[in-house]
């Protein structure tokens, strides 16, 4: 009997916590936020937000609606035209940063870093290398480590990492490590941690971070290493204050030193040291985990498909040859294989929901308000997906991206790196990573599965906020 009036209290409180939370939704925003889902207390609807299920809200609520995180109030952008109208039409209010930045920054000093950074990623010629000759020195080296196989199975993961990794290196700190250098481990297994916790539904953290504090897990081990980072990249600061040519700066690094003494004079800079150790993490986090995972997945849809690889290596040997090394230019003349690569970043769908937004003041969107400071996921799978743009897209087709005479066709529709004023600071550096490296891999190899490529799975691994590939192996064989 005790027990069955214990059950009916937790009810009637858990009844009562939906009917305040209903009421409490409707009025912040004064009542004209999009619809949604009922919330349940506490954790809202983090349990009913699953990629998949988002076309099933759509058909409901429409191409805009309302979800909560724990008590956190998102938006969901579903669909080519509104996003199109919110992150450009209305690029400035949209350009917030959402929860799931771990690295946090709003404001007009987070816009200054960030066109700082923008500035430098793509005029990059600091030295004398441009981004392209570090990129190209360090593929040359995953390319001798991959020789170095000797045609045994081996799984990708480290390999890609690491070289994707030491491209940041390069470009942050102006030189590479080698692989088995200490520091370089020391930096590396911080990306890997991190990476790790990026694809990992434990993201949430930053909507339960009170919970989460006392609940064991990653997200621990990720701040820990975090910490020791920063101190490793603090180090390499007092290191290059100490070599600094005000004429010739080596790195990203250099130049943020240089901006630093230039903007002193106004007294209260935004230029410290302490945001130039945010800004480098932020760059290794943001530059290492999307691109290594691109590749690694990409590489795992050629094992599937090798007509379309043999169609890439045939388009290498006549247009690069094999004696010299990939440059950009090249990529004007190799359709197909540009062509291979977008697919390959369309149909991996990386970041399904994007990452988050936040809008910086009161904004009206279609017939609704959004307040100041709401989160705002744009589905980025809802037009990558677009069966308009991309017939049958559940399909790999790398003729979504060719006209019909072979030549390669742009699409607004491609959004990978999201739009408007939150786009991806790398993304620039990421499109020279993943063609450099994808033609360079596939101008000296040739991919070897482990099984029938008819029984590979390309099936991604989702959770919360991305998609990965299985693990698996492969053999490379020199062509």
């Amino acid at each position: 009997l005790l027990a069955s009036g214990t059950t009916t209290v937790f009810l009637v409180i858990c009844i009562s916590c939906l009917l305040f939370l209903s009421a409490w939704r409707k009025r912040s925003g004064s009542g004209k936020l999009p619809p949604g889902p009922i919330a349940f207390p506490i954790i809202g609807n983090t349990l009913q937000l699953n990629t998949k299920n988002l076309p099933q809200h759509i058909d409901e609520y429409g191409s805009i609606f309302t979800i909560y995180l724990g008590s956190e109030r998102v938006v969901v952008l579903y669909g080519y035209e509104i996003m199109k109208e919110a992150l450009i039409g209305l690029g400035e209010e949209f350009s917030g940063r959402g929860r799931l930045d771990w690295q946090k920054g709003n404001g007009e000093r987070w816009k200054k870093l960030r066109r700082f950074a923008l500035t430098n990623l793509r005029n990059f010629g600091m030295g004398k290398k441009s981004i392209e000759d570090r990129i190209q020195e360090e593929t040359r080296f995953l390319v001798e480590r991959l020789r170095n196989t000797h045609g045994r199975p081996f799984d990708p993961t480290l390999f890609l990492t690491h070289a994707v990794s030491n491209v940041i290196c390069s470009i942050v700190f102006g030189d590479r490590f080698d692989y088995e250098d200490k520091k370089f481990q020391t930096s590396f297994h911080f990306q890997f941690t991190a990476t790790v916790f990026f694809f990992h539904p434990l993201q949430l953290y930053n909507f339960f971070p009170t919970l989460m504090d006392y609940l064991p897990g990653p997200h621990h081990r990720l701040f820990k290493n975090a910490l020791e980072f920063r101190r490793f990249v603090l180090e390499r600061v007092n290191m290059h204050k100490e070599s600094l040519d005000r004429n010739c700066p080596r790195d990203f690094i250099d130049a943020f030193l240089i901006k630093m003494e230039e903007e002193r004079k106004n007294g209260q800079s935004d230029f410290t040291v302490g945001s130039l150790v945010r800004s480098t993490v932020e760059l290794f986090v943001a530059g290492t985990g999307t691109t290594s995972v691109t590749m690694k997945f990409g590489l795992l849809i050629l094992l599937k498909y090798p007509e379309i690889e043999e169609k890439v290596h045939k388009e290498i040997d006549r247009v690069i040859g094999r004696s010299r090394s990939p440059c950009m230019t090249d990529r004007s003349q190799m359709p197909y294989t540009d062509a291979v690569i977008h697919e390959i970043q369309r149909y991996i769908n990386l970041v399904p929901l994007g990452l988050p937004h936040a809008v910086t003041r009161d904004v009206h969107l279609k017939q609704y308000l959004i307040p100041k400071g709401t989160t705002i996921f744009p589905a980025l799978k809802s037009v990558l997906y677009d069966s308009r743009e991309f017939p049958n897209p559940e399909q790999f087709n790398p003729g979504h991206f060719l006209d019909k005479n072979g030549a390669f066709k742009k699409s607004d529709y491609f959004m990978p790196f999201s739009a408007g004023k939150r786009i991806c600071v790398g993304e620039g550096l990421a499109r020279m990573e993943l063609f450099l490296l994808f033609t360079m891999i596939l101008q000296n190899f040739n991919l070897k599965p482990l099984v029938d490529p008819k029984d590979i799975d390309i099936t991604p691994v989702t959770t919360f906020v991305s998609n990965a590939p299985k693990s698996y192996q492969f053999c490379v064989l020199p062509r």
